[in-house]
């Protein structure tokens, strides 16, 4: 196949100790009046305080609601605009976890084009440009600050459901690692192993061809070169730093790496998408109401041991990149270690090893299979196709912790 690359990113990235400082001159840039999203506990914190005094400063008028809850719950969306829609904002600026930047995402949407969220479930539903977003994440995770995707929850079906269009991305991504310094060791793991779940399913992802249509048609279109580069850098920053950032969250060069990782995992499956650990996610976290980022990293090494008869040589890449010795011409055993360093990693930072440790039922076992494969767009990235048969296998394994038998 010729060389194909393909990325949907924001305007302009920001990066590092201090950046959020630049927010008043941004913003300003794009109006006068800002629409801020946060959650309850961000909106009491000095640096918040200190962000709405700059804004003030630069003249630009603040609304803020600050009632945001996990996984954005679609009613809430509704709340959350009902006063800023005689505000008339110029920008919305969402400050906070990856919730708080997917409420913002939603907010600009239904602000800029109305109706209710249901009517842009699915991929390229957003008819157009939508109120220009500044995300400002204060953990490093989800990559919702670059990706074109807002996920909420929906009372109405079992799983969560997504909105993906190139047109929710936001205008500008401001990634400060200080805002991360505060995050509990536990809320580092989680948030840091879904980014490393997001680059190494980012990396191993399904190539699906060069076919101009192709990006038109689909958000998630597979892996390219420059989805690649993006990856690799993530797995190599978050593979050096993550756990120390989890052991010693003071550590400023930690926290920078896991932050940027996060950033360049988002900026990788924004566009290559991600599959398996994902998929057998959204029902696992529908029954047992676990985090999102658990739940993919204790997938993640049963779905790469899957995956290896037909992407040893990328993961073999993966465990380069984790710093792994290179097997002079032994790509099976560079994957093999990449595996087990993955494990071992999520083991030392308190990730769950079995789907059974994280609550699922063993009678679910079935269910969550099925409910998995038919979620088409994340299936048709694996690298190794599945039949329900192969599905109930993977989840079997990962219920009972048998990493040989997720490979069969």
């Amino acid at each position: 196949m010729t060389l194909f690359a393909a990325a949907r990113l924001p305007r302009e990235i920001l990066f590092g100790k201090g950046q959020r400082h630049a927010l008043p001159a941004i913003a300003a840039r794009y109006g006068s009046r800002a629409f801020i999203c946060t959650d309850e506990r961000l909106s009491k914190t000095s640096e918040f305080a200190e962000i709405l005094v700059g804004l003030e400063a630069a003249h630009v008028d603040t609304l803020v609601h600050d009632q945001t809850l996990p996984d954005v719950p679609r009613d809430s969306v509704g709340g959350c605009i009902a006063g800023a829609k005689d505000f008339k904002p110029d920008m919305v600026i969402g400050i906070g976890g990856g919730s708080c930047l997917d409420m913002a995402k939603c907010a600009a949407l239904l602000l800029s084009h109305g109706g209710e969220l249901q009517d842009y479930y699915g991929e390229f539903k957003v008819p157009g440009p939508t109120l220009p977003v500044i995300a400002v994440p204060t953990t490093a995770g989800t990559g919702s600050e670059v990706t074109p995707v807002a996920v909420i929850s929906d009372p109405e079906r079992t799983l969560k459901v997504g909105i993906s269009s190139p047109h929710l991305i936001a205008a500008v991504a401001l990634c400060d690692p200080d805002l991360t310094a505060t995050c509990p060791p536990s809320l580092t793991a989680i948030a840091g192993a879904d980014a490393l779940t997001h680059a190494i399913e980012a990396f191993t992802a399904a190539k699906r061809g060069a076919d101009a249509d192709l990006p038109q048609r689909h958000v998630f279109i597979g892996k390219s070169a420059l989805t690649d580069h993006f990856a690799l850098l993530a797995i190599r920053l978050l593979g050096r730093s993550l756990e120390v950032a989890c052991r010693d969250g003071s550590n400023e060069n930690a926290r920078a790496d896991v932050m940027m990782g996060a950033l360049a995992a988002g900026c990788a499956f924004g566009t290559a998408g991600t599959a398996a650990a994902h998929a057998v996610q959204y029902p696992v976290g529908a029954l047992t109401h676990t985090p999102h980022g658990l739940g993919v990293a204790t997938m993640l090494p049963y779905v790469m041991r899957y995956n290896l008869s037909t992407a040893a040589a990328e993961i073999a890449e993966v465990g380069a990149a984790l710093g792994l010795p290179r097997q002079d011409g032994n790509a099976n055993g560079l994957a093999d270690a990449a595996i087990g360093e993955v494990a071992r990693l999520f083991n030392a930072i308190g990730i769950t090893r079995t789907l059974a440790e994280l609550g699922l039922p063993e009678d679910k076992i079935d269910w969550t299979a099925e409910q998995a494969l038919g979620i088409d767009r994340l299936i048709k990235n694996n690298p190794r196709p599945f039949d329900i048969a192969a599905m109930r296998r993977l989840v079997r394994a990962a219920y009972e912790g048998d990493m040989a038998a997720s490979a069969m």
